[in-house]
């Protein structure tokens, strides 16, 4: 593994520290996904790191990210930001979409907008946001609300790279969103980064056994329709 150690100016703190790359990877086992069997695609795993004994600096620049509404998916699919981030929905489909979110991390409701539009969130505290459209179905998205700046969302092959970590204590913290509870918090390790050498991250597996996909209803708690690019669907009766 390689580490790469430089000065940090990154904004996070009023003078410089040396600070490294923290890096690894991760494989998904035990998966019914074809795209996690047949193509190996581990993409979408969150990785933070959490200073132990003290909180974790804020950041200091303003965060902002897109999560767009394409082809009736949200992409990405997986999205990790700070705590304090706005996130903004385009609409990229020739149909309308109306994302939401009703339950876990922070809820939401940006309504419906026609297509070419946008509409911004602002995510104020931390948790995982599970994102869904109150018009199709098929579309769901995560986002990991995090009150860290140290963070990554692994590639298709596994890899992640954490930047600009300050030395210290940490604990390496995962969330796929096929993992049950009870896995992810197996997965928990402490890592330590000084100015010297850092410990080095080796490869983490992520069983995706015992865990029972849920289904879901509209914002109003009702079942969809069978027909779902009606445009006036998701107007409150």
């Amino acid at each position: 593994m390689t580490w790469l150690w430089r000065i940090c100016f990154s904004g996070l703190w009023l003078l410089p520290v040396w600070c490294a790359s923290v890096g690894g990877s991760v494989e998904l086992v035990g998966s019914r996904e074809s795209a996690v069997r047949r193509r190996k695609d581990f993409s979408g795993v969150v990785i933070w790191l959490e200073p132990v004994g003290e909180a974790a600096p804020l950041r200091s620049d303003p965060h902002r990210v897109e999560m767009k509404q394409q082809n009736k998916r949200f992409l990405p699919h997986v999205l990790a930001i700070p705590v304090g981030a706005s996130v903004d929905f385009p609409n990229f489909d020739p149909i309308f979409h109306s994302a939401f979110s009703n339950y876990s991390g922070q809820t939401f409701d940006v309504g419906l907008y026609k297509p070419g539009t946008s509409k911004t969130v602002v995510f104020t505290r931390p948790g995982i946001v599970r994102v869904f459209c109150n018009i199709h179905p098929t579309m769901s998205a995560v986002i990991a609300v995090l009150d860290t700046p140290w963070f990554a969302v692994s590639s298709t092959s596994g890899a992640y790279a954490i930047r600009d970590v300050r030395p210290g204590d940490y604990q390496l913290h995962i969330f796929h969103e096929r993992a049950t509870e009870d896995t992810l918090h197996s997965l928990i390790r402490r890592i330590i980064v000084t100015q010297a050498s850092a410990q080095s991250v080796s490869a983490i597996e992520i069983s995706e056994t015992g865990y029972i996909p849920a289904p879901h209803k509209d914002k109003y708690g009702r079942d969809y329709p069978p027909v779902i690019d009606n445009p006036g669907y998701g107007a409150k009766p």
